[in-house]
């Protein structure tokens, strides 16, 4: 089992800046970032394997940048230029197959979300 935390959610104004960490307590080879608005499908931000390949969706490119930090199997969402529409629970994934995927139903590893809320 792989256990997944994350941190770094709140409240930011409309063209404002946060970051997501993601605790993993082993390796995996593939992580993601995904989140939830209420009445709303989860939907995929941006995944990364280990070899450091992304893949972003088109709502968030150019504003987002998923990272990992390899030695300590920590994950990060880097979101800038924050807007309203981006309000949503941001959950950290992760599973044991290499390859670049923003369906949530090919990851075996979720974390318990973390709140993210941009006003206008």
């Amino acid at each position: 089992q792989v256990q997944l935390v994350e941190s770094g959610g709140g409240s930011v104004q409309a063209g404002g800046s946060l970051r997501l960490s993601c605790a993993a307590s082993a390796f995996t080879y593939s992580m993601a970032w995904f989140r939830q608005a209420p009445g709303k499908e989860r939907e995929g931000v941006a995944s990364i394997v280990s070899a450091g390949n992304t893949k972003y969706a088109d709502s968030v490119k150019g504003r987002f940048t998923i990272s990992k930090d390899g030695a300590k199997y920590n994950l990060y969402l880097q979101m800038n230029s924050l807007k309203p529409e981006d309000t949503a629970m941001y959950y950290c994934a992760a599973r044991m197959v290499w390859g670049l995927s923003l369906e949530a139903n090919t990851y075996n590893y979720w974390g318990q979300g973390t709140q993210v809320t941009v006003s206008s």
